[in-house]
């Protein structure tokens, strides 16, 4: 088939060899609009890694006023850091649904988990293309790889689906956990010593990593830099929750197989390896709803990410979708007084100076 940039937009018979009679080609009608996909999705990527920056930050001079005995100065805990405990979020997400209380330990993680969730129902698997500030770094280790080494590798199909696999069973391990727990079991767990304070264990584990823990990391960024998305496509138990829930959403990429020119692409862009070029919907729970396929396709209306119907979903948006369903979940617990969690500083007071001395003598 000769490239787009040659294809005249009117319908083309060409030759075929070993055949009388001419075989009509598809018209191809060239884009003239510019796509902004990608350019709105590297901003609401890079505002949510400003903001996991900024609250991490924060975190930690929270966490260093405690350590020091109030030698360094005091701020608030920001709550937006508790996005990081996702088996707390779920936890309280079955609390929450049994008592129809929120819970007083860590509520912001619930809200967070179920603003994410609603996201992925609504824009697909958005939370991991568009949000998580994890899979925004392996984006730009994969694509780094790509720049060096002109490439990326791709797993054969018989170890790519086994590895596959491996993110729903840490999910399903973590779920069947979750749910085996009684209302009062929960209660226990995060009135504990630990589950008071897990949000600074998962801030002693990037401070004071241990060895076993830095190879680990070395190892996966080392994967990423080879193939794309390793950590998010084998191993990410959060992706794979919300990829459960994005396949229950009404949005999808579809292909019009009349204006599609079969010039394969979207399936060359996309990052999660899938067959946009032979399907006419993409259902699968692996789309992140990046829209890179839809960004490359050079025919007018042959790709799109829309609703039922036909109905258009612009990059533009996503974006604003997105962004308005996290503020609002974020501002309706705010606005109901059940964002911040009531721990009490004298627990920071009595449990952080123990548990720096023993993580960092």
């Amino acid at each position: 088939m000769a490239s787009a940039e040659k294809v005249s937009p009117t319908l083309l018979v060409e030759e075929v060899v070993g055949h009388s009679k001419p075989v009509a080609r598809k018209m191809f009608v060239r884009r003239i609009d510019r796509d902004y996909s990608q350019t709105l999705r590297r901003w609401v990527q890079g505002l949510f890694l400003a903001l996991n920056l900024y609250l991490g930050v924060q975190f930690y001079f929270f966490v260093r006023y405690f350590e020091s005995g109030g030698l360094t100065p005091q701020v608030s805990r920001p709550a937006g850091v508790e996005g990081w405990l996702p088996i707390a979020g779920l936890m309280n997400l079955k609390y929450f649904l049994l008592t129809g209380e929120v819970p007083s330990i860590h509520p912001a993680a619930m809200f967070l988990l179920v603003s994410f969730l609603l996201i992925s129902f609504i824009f697909r698997k958005a939370f991991c293309g568009w949000m998580c500030p994890v899979g925004s770094l392996s984006e730009l280790v994969w694509k780094l790889g790509r720049k060096i080494l002109t490439r990326n590798w791709i797993l054969p199909r018989w170890i790519d689906l086994p590895l596959r696999s491996l993110k729903y069973l840490l999910l399903a391990f973590f779920g069947y956990a979750v749910a085996g727990m009684s209302v009062s079991a929960i209660g226990a767990f995060l009135n504990s010593p630990y589950g008071l304070v897990a949000d600074v264990k998962m801030l002693d584990f990037f401070r004071y990593m241990g060895g076993m823990g830095a190879i680990t990391l070395l190892i996966l960024l080392i994967l990423s830099f080879f193939f794309q998305n390793f950590w998010c496509r084998y191993l990410c138990p959060y992706g794979a929750l919300t990829g459960v829930a994005a396949l229950f959403s009404p949005a999808r990429i579809r292909r019009d197989p009349q204006k599609c020119i079969d010039c394969s692409k979207c399936a060359q862009a996309c990052p999660a390896l899938l067959a946009v070029d032979q399907r006419p919907i993409i259902r699968s729970a692996e789309c992140t709803a990046c829209m890179e396929c839809v960004d490359v396709c050079p025919a007018e209306g042959a790709l799109e990410m829309s609703l039922p119907m036909k109905r258009r979903l612009p990059a533009w948006s996503m974006a604003l979708g997105i962004t308005v369903l996290f503020l609002g979940v974020v501002g309706f617990a705010k606005w109901k007084g059940v964002w911040n969690g009531n721990i009490p500083e004298t627990i920071y007071q009595q449990y952080l100076p123990v548990i720096n001395e023993l993580t960092h003598p």
